[in-house]
């Protein structure tokens, strides 16, 4: 008889989000220190292991998206906060987050695929948060050039129904654009972003990859829009 397939084994256990909601407890360096074991074995591996495991299932989606597990450099974000111009000055985020991002990006503020993870929402996200004012003008004219590929990128049913755009929108219309165009709301926005959110407890599971692949594919039209608007390869 063929060997049985071994039984999938979730990446994240109820330690992960204990760890995080003691941290909104105790946010300060002197508690965080006494327990950086518990973060090393719950939190940050965990997230490594699962952003290495990860590199098959975005590839299915696009071979231009970069699963990086690295410690310092890669996917996952720093749990340390800055602070510098914050008038919040805890220490560290109560969170666990890793961004996918294209392969030609230098920072966050380029088309990617976000895991966001706390005990009370998880979300994945994707498309491009706060570009700059040319990359965004890139995508304004994209729509504008193409309104039905972009509808159907971004307001088709299945998506429309699973995920919700984020993120500020100008107050008025950009330069040159008629108030009265059809998509104007989405050219006004500052973002194109949107997320779907999973059942908190779907991340103890051993098919959140699974589901976080899904959720991928499913945000990739509006992905593929964005990159290809801004003159990248999707």
């Amino acid at each position: 008889m063929p060997a049985k397939k071994p039984k999938a084994q979730p990446h994240f256990t109820p330690e992960l989000y204990a760890f995080l909601e003691e941290l909104v407890e105790n946010n300060d360096r002197d508690w965080f220190t006494a327990n950086k074991a518990r973060y090393e074995e719950h939190v940050k591996e965990p997230m490594l292991r699962f952003i290495s495991d990860f590199q098959a299932p975005l590839a299915r989606v696009s071979k231009h998206f970069v699963a990086d597990p690295r410690p310092q450099g890669g996917s996952m974000f720093r749990i340390y906060r800055d602070t510098r111009f914050a008038k919040d000055k805890t220490p560290y985020k109560t969170h666990l987050a890793a961004h996918f991002r294209h392969e030609t990006a230098k920072d966050v503020h380029a088309p990617g695929f976000y895991l966001h993870i706390e005990p009370e929402s998880v979300m994945i996200g994707a498309g491009l948060w706060r570009p700059d004012s040319g990359v965004a003008a890139q995508i304004r004219e994209a729509i504008i050039e193409d309104p039905a590929g972009y509808k159907r990128a971004a307001h088709a049913k299945k998506l429309r129904e699973q995920a919700e755009f984020h993120g500020e929108s100008l107050k008025r219309p950009p330069r040159g654009i008629d108030a009265d165009h059809p998509l104007i709301d989405d050219l006004k926005r500052k973002s194109w972003a949107a997320m779907i959110a999973l059942p908190p407890e779907s991340v103890m599971q051993p098919d959140f990859i699974d589901r976080v692949a899904g959720a991928c594919k499913l945000l990739a039209p509006l992905t593929r829009f964005l990159t290809e608007a801004v003159g990248q390869p999707f």
